[in-house]
């Protein structure tokens, strides 16, 4: 007898809710996170909602402030862009380093099927590629992470996911820059499908000190607006 599949958990689904509402641009980086209003325009009880930020605050999107409840992260400083990206720098070409020595047939196809969805989505109009763009970078990063077999450096990664969410959730997507990423990761998986570890980790190399380049100009641009 086939046994039905097991119910999602209510926190869980919560979770899922607010990380989407982040990446639909719904929230605003310092706004103040009214957990009653919440419970009342999800219709849950605020309990799986506050077990639901519980977890965003672990990826550090928002923050719990002592007796004023959840607030989302500021904008990153600029010393803080720079330290975040300095520490992709140490971990992902090493991480790539030793994907490309265990390359599959698979793995590079779910390479290329992640750089041709940003590719679709670089060109698609901003309101309805954000999501999926930034999902699409994501599952490129986390992919060869996986692959390079080594619990210690995926862990590591991993640790700085949340980190890595707000910056993408909280960067303007320009034209021209959006096709960046795509063009960079095609250049570290032409790489790795022709099985040069070395070269891999130099296009991972400057494809994080581009997006760190791209990062910086564009909040300078801001802050002289």
């Amino acid at each position: 007898m086939t046994r039905p599949p097991a119910r999602q958990p209510l926190a869980d689904k919560m979770y899922e809710v607010l990380l989407g509402q982040f990446m639909d641009g719904l929230w605003s980086p310092g706004q103040s996170v009214n957990i009653g209003a919440l419970s009342r325009e999800l219709n849950v009880s605020q309990t799986p909602l506050r077990e639901a930020l519980a977890r965003l605050e672990h990826t550090g999107l928002v923050r719990r402030e002592a007796l004023k409840g959840y607030r989302v992260a500021p904008l990153f400083t600029e010393r803080e862009l720079i330290k975040l990206m300095d520490a992709r720098l140490v971990l992902e070409p090493a991480m790539v380093h030793e994907a490309a020595r265990r390359t599959t047939p698979e793995f590079l196809d779910e390479l290329k099927e992640s750089i041709q969805e940003l590719k679709r989505c670089a060109t698609a109009p901003p309101a309805a590629s954000v999501r999926p763009y930034w999902a699409a970078d994501e599952r490129f990063h986390l992919r060869i992470a996986a692959q390079c077999d080594n619990p210690f450096l995926e862990t590591a990664y991993r640790s700085l996911g949340g980190h890595v969410q707000r910056f993408r959730l909280f960067t303007e997507l320009g034209a021209s820059e959006a096709e960046s990423p795509a063009r960079e990761h095609s250049a570290v998986l032409d790489m790795m499908a022709a099985g040069d570890a070395e070269g891999a980790s130099k296009r991972m190399r400057q494809h994080i000190e581009n997006a760190k380049a791209r990062a910086l100009t564009d909040r300078r641009a801001v802050r002289e607006s």
